[in-house]
């Protein structure tokens, strides 16, 4: 029978297809990973992947295989959590999964609320791809994530939380600045940052450059939106920046100033997800609940 640390092995080199990078992530060394990935696909008699230029890939037997061994680790995970609820011990920590586009100017709030009201509980936080951390949630190696909707994944509770407006920035000498009333028109040609392809941003700014006549710098992908804010600043192009990242201390309008067309009303629809099986469900609810009430609080923003 498959160990249950074969099992996170598998699923992980099934979420990044690289073995140093599951490896890292697991908190083993690449020969010990490969040496129980060699055990684990000799217990059950198949290879579930094989390698390809760009590192490995899941066979057909592991495509099958991979959901239930998800399934394997969320309940064994859940198991744990529901034997600490019995024996009313506290939930020490919540595994909470979040994208950079968001979690560093609006959980810190967070955090002081739950200090308050849990002194015990430990948020640690991950920030990442959202696809990748909703397949994590799924396996039981994440308890939460806060992500832009649509959040995908079997056996989720997906509560949507807030709309929140996104504002197009320029450098603070741009000739947008000068036009006046701007049309979608004065958009036509020029050129905006993104960050790493697999977010959610990078794949709604596309479809916003396609209505302006817009493109995206190829060449360059930022890891942050302060990266973003800074590059802007410098007038290397325009970027699209979350109003509540805008209001933050992170934030501002320092070194950029918004420019957009009239009639602009561009947003994103933010969410918290977690296994509804999970023994600590009705804290994640309230953990939701205190995300949604401290962005309101920062902005008038809609429910999502």
């Amino acid at each position: 029978m498959p160990s249950l640390r074969q099992f996170e092995i598998f699923v992980r080199l099934a979420d990044t297809g690289n073995m140093g990078e599951a490896a890292a992530g697991l908190g083993l060394t690449q020969p010990a990973l490969s040496q129980q990935l060699r055990s684990l696909e000799e217990t059950l008699g198949l290879r579930l992947f094989e390698r390809v230029p760009k590192g490995m890939q899941l066979t057909p037997a592991g495509r099958d295989l991979v959901a239930g061994a998800r399934s394997v680790i969320a309940a064994a995970r859940d198991f744990r959590d529901a034997a600490d609820h019995i024996a009313a011990r506290p939930a020490g920590s919540i595994r909470f999964g979040v994208t950079p586009t968001m979690g560093p100017y609006l959980l810190p709030g967070v955090i002081k609320v739950l200090h308050e009201r849990y002194p015990d509980l430990r948020l640690f936080m991950r920030e990442g791809i959202p696809s990748i951390q909703h397949a994590e949630l799924e396996a039981g190696e994440l308890d939460m994530v806060l992500s832009p909707l649509p959040v995908v994944g079997r056996g989720l509770r997906v509560e949507p939380l807030f709309r929140e407006p996104l504002r197009i920035v320029a450098p603070p000498d741009d000739p947008l600045h000068d036009s006046g009333n701007l049309t979608r028109e004065n958009f036509h040609g020029r050129t905006f940052l993104t960050l790493d392809h697999r977010h959610h941003y990078h794949r709604q700014l596309l479809e916003i450059c396609d209505q302006l006549g817009a493109s995206v710098l190829s060449d360059y992908e930022g890891t942050s939106l302060d990266a973003l804010q800074q590059m802007v600043g410098s007038g290397v192009g325009l970027a699209i920046l979350p109003e509540l990242y805008i209001r933050s201390d992170a934030g501002g309008l320092d070194v950029v100033r918004i420019a957009e067309p009239e009639g602009w009303t561009e947003y994103r629809s933010l969410a918290a997800a977690w296994r509804p099986t999970a023994a600590y469900a009705d804290l994640y609810a309230e953990v939701s609940q205190i995300i949604a009430d401290e962005a309101r609080k920062r902005a008038n923003l809609q429910t999502a």
